[in-house]
């Protein structure tokens, strides 16, 4: 058993923290602000090769795994959790997906392009009255011909209204509940019948995209089908396990981010004539912080190892999900007070971080639903997939 990082993991943990520090961090504050959004950087990121972790080479991937956009997007994420989003959107979500279930000319059309950025991804799941109930999604898409037409709305998407193709989950046949759930491929911007709007009445994480999506009568081609049809919640429960590894990668980084202020502050700021870190109640909370976050890293890189060996992993996926989430949640409280009023002003990035730590108890599955997942895996009532 080897705890350590190896030399190029190493690397690329550098990169990422020098890509943040040096491309994001200059502008964060500014970005937040204005909910300004760059398809520029994310092609930086994509030259950088942050997209094709878990990617066949020959689809443009980089030859490393998950635990490698692990690594990436962590450090990313501390510096900006909403910069953590592209790689579910270009990478984990769907180019993994349409590479574990597309057709060759699928791959070959659709996996190069998230890749390299030159398509911005998403995935549509979530709707106004179905989140972690995903069975209870309505929108449907009916055959005509050679044509499916698709009815229904999604919301809470990201990239909804900046997104080019991406992955949509729709009812091909309600009758039929879990196996009659379909996912097709689909362009946001060139299908006749879709509206986009931006959703940014949103607590946190200002710079990533998340909007509406409408479906009125939208027609798709016949082969727009992903895998098979039926496939649909299968499909998405394997992205999903996936893509929580990505939203665990991000809580960690959001986490690491506030106890790097943390620190800095215990050292600057004094009261009574000494610096904070010097109380014990401080090094109380700075010590319950550390802890918690190795502890969270420990989980969430292990889960990354499993995916990338391909042994069953949604027991320990839903460990690292919520267990980083509650993790990023406490550390943002806990830093909020020892900033004690300068941690409530919006000049210094604690109020920043506290507001975007909240998402990683929602997105992806909320805690109560990993809560779930785990408990019924411990007690043999669901297989650990």
């Amino acid at each position: 058993m080897n705890f350590e990082l190896t030399p190029e993991q190493k690397m690329v943990q550098e990169q990422a923290r020098r890509f943040a520090e040096n491309e994001i961090k200059p502008y964060v504050e500014e970005e937040e602000k204005n909910h300004a959004f760059s398809l520029e950087r994310v092609r930086q990121m994509a030259d950088l090769g942050f997209f094709g972790c878990g990617i066949k080479e020959e689809y443009g991937g980089n030859g490393m795994g998950i635990l490698e956009s692990v690594l990436l997007a962590e450090q990313v994420a501390k510096v900006s959790p909403s910069w953590r989003l592209p790689f579910n959107m270009q990478n984990i979500g769907p180019a993994l997906t349409v590479q574990k279930f597309g057709n060759e000319e699928q791959k070959q059309n659709f996996i190069p392009k998230w890749v390299s950025g030159e398509n911005v991804g998403f995935f549509a799941i979530t709707e106004p009255n179905s989140g972690s109930d995903v069975a209870g999604m309505k929108t449907n898409a009916k055959l005509d011909g050679d044509e499916w037409v698709i009815n229904g709305q999604k919301t809470w998407i990201s990239n909804a209204h900046i997104g080019d193709w991406g992955l949509l989950y729709a009812y091909t046949d309600r009758d039929a509940k879990y196996k009659g759930m379909t996912c097709f491929l689909i362009n946001l911007k060139e299908t006749p019948g879709v509206t986009t709007q931006a959703i940014e009445t949103k607590l946190g994480l200002y710079s990533a995209p998340t909007g509406e999506v409408q479906f009125d009568d939208a027609r798709i081609p016949k082969d727009a089908v992903l895998g098979e049809v039926g496939d649909g919640f299968k499909i998405c429960m394997w992205q999903l396990n996936n893509t929580r590894i990505g939203c665990a990668a991000g809580a960690l980084g959001c986490a690491g981010g506030l106890i790097d202020l943390a620190l800095q502050y215990c050292e600057d700021r004094t009261q009574f004539g000494r610096p904070i870190g010097q109380f014990q109640m401080i090094q109380s909370s700075i010590a319950e912080l550390i802890v918690e976050h190795h502890a969270a890293q420990l989980l969430v890189y292990r889960a990354a190892f499993l995916k990338d060996q391909g042994k069953p992993n949604q027991y320990e996926t839903s460990m690292a999900k919520y267990y980083s989430a509650e993790a990023a949640v406490h550390a943002a409280n806990e830093v909020m007070k020892i900033y004690g009023s300068w941690g409530f002003s919006t000049e210094y990035p604690v109020e920043r971080y506290f507001r975007d730590a909240k998402s990683y108890q929602v997105v992806e599955g909320t805690s109560n639903i990993q809560k779930t997942i785990i408990a019924g895996i411990a007690m043999g009532t669901a297989q650990n997939r």
